[in-house]
């Protein structure tokens, strides 16, 4: 089961992006703020989900968060501007979105662009463990 919180006092988000290894279109990014309190056995890294537990899962998170968002960079500004970059951008585009402000941004993966004045802390794999 994945763990709650990174920082129990803190009001986190998780990011991650969908589409990065895609030859063509689009990168997705998602964030999300889930209650501290909040456990799903089933919840875990998109990658392990079969297709059906992926659509029976997003209704439940879109329910159950307190906000959630996603952000999109299409296949022009990703050639303009390199797919790292627009891996990152996707993610700002979802957190600008957010209808409550974290205070601080879980990133799945070991990089990323700082977004305005949150800290983040990046998680390898970290969608399998928050």
């Amino acid at each position: 089961m994945l763990k709650s919180y990174f920082d129990k006092n803190l009001i986190e988000a998780g990011c991650d992006e969908a589409g990065r290894g895609c030859l063509a279109g689009p990168v997705y990014a998602a964030s999300v703020i889930l209650p501290k309190n909040y456990r799903n056995k089933w919840l875990d890294d998109s990658k392990k989900l079969s297709d059906k537990d992926r659509y029976e899962l997003r209704p439940e998170i879109e329910e159950k968060a307190l906000t959630w968002a996603v952000g999109v960079v299409d296949n022009v500004e990703i050639d303009e501007i390199n797919i790292l970059k627009a891996s990152f951008l996707a993610m700002h585009r979802a957190i600008d979105q957010l209808t409550q402000k974290p205070e601080l941004l879980l990133i799945d993966g070991n990089r990323f662009t700082p977004y305005k004045n949150i800290n983040h802390q990046c998680i390898i794999k970290g969608d399998a463990k928050f």
